[in-house]
């Protein structure tokens, strides 16, 4: 192995390890990417890193560039900013955004980057696959101008979504969350925040991200009638009871999945995942995003960092990872 690069593996349920990877040689059509920075999307990476995913969506569960199989060893990760260090003339010298894990450098088809626009800094570009989730999510939701709408879980993608919507004109935006220390967060983001107990009510549109059943029932309770609650969490291998008794149906109520894999069936016909991407980065020129990186981390102490973020130690929202020859 001549050339030789590092990544982050989770070597079995619980155990995490950097080694050394085989870095080959760029084709006529890749780029080679040196890492500045990645980030920890902490709801999804944290329940693969404690092996949550169930045998009947490891194949739906794959990252872009995943190596090795669930439940492990594998190489996982979709949230990394680097600089092409070889490629086409266009791209050489560009920061650029991959859906590619935490690995000190990489070579992938050209095609499989997204430069990031001058007016964003490449540290904050960590965000744009979570940014990218609140996007499609909204294209599943479709709000209307003036709606009273509730996002109920503030962690990474909760937090997002309501960046996003509260940049429309004449929403109401309130997050909710069971954590008081978020309400800053929102402050900062500039909409409202609740307790799950004194969230307002008569919500036109609920957005879930907390993953949790207390949540999803919370969503549904703080819906006006013939409301729609758009469920973002994903639970892995938990079973989740989710409350259809008492008013669900005379209310007629609505509970929508969306996921980002796909692209919302709104704009399928007219947007491809590089537009939907490239839209996501647009966003972060907003510099109010930086609020929503809360820790950082040096490369190396991934190992140690990811047991922390899995046991609840570490009330991250967005962990950004730094590298050695990259620190923002």
């Amino acid at each position: 192995m001549d050339r030789v690069a590092r990544a982050f593996w989770l070597r079995a349920p619980g155990e995490g390890e950097i080694g050394p990877v085989a870095l080959p040689r760029p084709g006529p059509d890749d780029v080679e990417v040196r890492t500045l920075c990645s980030g920890v999307s902490r709801g999804t990476e944290t329940l693969v890193f404690r092996g949550g995913v169930p045998e009947s969506q490891f194949t739906a569960m794959r990252a872009p560039f995943q190596d090795g199989e669930f439940p492990g060893p594998v190489k996982y990760g979709y949230l990394n900013v680097g600089v092409v260090e070889h490629g086409p003339a266009e791209l050489l010298g560009r920061a650029v955004f991959c859906l590619y894990p935490h690995q000190t450098r990489y070579v992938v088809p050209a095609a499989a980057v997204t430069p990031i626009p001058d007016g964003v800094p490449p540290p904050r570009a960590v965000l744009a696959g979570t940014v990218e989730t609140a996007v499609n999510a909204l294209w599943d939701a479709a709000p209307l101008v003036g709606d009273r709408i509730a996002v109920v879980g503030a962690g990474m993608v909760g937090c997002c979504v309501a960046a996003v919507l509260g940049r429309i004109p004449g929403v109401r935006v309130e997050l909710v969350d069971v954590d008081p220390g978020r309400a800053g967060v929102a402050e900062a983001l500039g909409v409202g925040f609740a307790s799950p107990e004194e969230a307002a009510g008569q919500c036109d549109l609920v957005v879930h991200a907390s993953a949790t059943e207390e949540g999803l029932a919370r969503s549904l309770e703080l819906l006006a009638d013939e409301g729609e609650v758009v469920e973002l969490s994903w639970y892995g291998d938990r079973r989740v009871r989710v409350p259809l008794g008492e008013s669900f149906h005379s209310r007629r109520l609505t509970v929508r999945s969306s996921q980002v894999g796909t692209v919302a069936r709104a704009r399928r016909a007219r947007r491809g995942f590089a537009e939907r991407l490239t839209l996501a980065l647009r966003l972060l020129a907003d510099p109010v995003f930086d609020v929503l990186i809360t820790d950082e981390s040096r490369f190396e102490d991934l190992p140690r960092l990811m047991p922390r973020l899995a046991a609840g130690e570490l009330r991250a929202l967005c962990v950004r990872v730094v590298y050695e020859q990259g620190r923002p």
